[in-house]
């Protein structure tokens, strides 16, 4: 997600990582497999990147969007326009409420920069169901982002 941000932002990677560690050492989590661990620190730096861009969005702070594309993981076609990552939150909860896999797989993919094999790894499902998923997931993200922003 940061390779497509301008230099100089507010949040780098190294900052994002250090917070996410931040908010899991302050956890009393028995970690019991790598896939935990991935799904909690991926949905640490989720919460993370949100609250930043909330702030950044903040009137008294003269707003300012920043905007990110899911072009940033994998090409998604016709998306001319980056969305916001608020946007993108919200349209993962409403996700969610549809298809939790397909959201955490999104989350995993697309806050937490996993691979497809890595993220079918931590759902332990089959790499062909992730791609599949995937698909499904991004066509009807870019949907519902599309008619969010007209």
């Amino acid at each position: 997600m940061f390779r497509d941000q301008r230099p100089g932002g507010t949040l780098q990677p190294t900052a994002l990582v250090h917070e996410a560690y931040i908010k899991l050492v302050g956890q009393d989590i028995a970690w019991s497999s790598r896939a935990q661990f991935f799904v909690v620190a991926t949905q640490a730096m989720r919460s993370i990147l949100v609250d930043h861009a909330r702030s950044r969005h903040r009137a008294k702070r003269g707003g300012g969007w920043q905007r990110v594309t899911l072009e940033a993981v994998d090409a998604t076609p016709a998306m001319q326009d980056g969305v916001d990552i608020e946007s993108i939150d919200q349209a993962l909860a409403a996700l969610a409420q549809l298809d939790p896999r397909k959201a955490r797989l999104v989350e995993l993919r697309f806050f937490g920069g996993l691979t497809s094999e890595e993220a079918a790894e931590v759902l332990d499902i089959s790499r062909s169901t992730a791609a599949e998923e995937w698909r499904v997931a991004r066509a009807w993200l870019y949907q519902r982002l599309e008619a969010a922003a007209s």
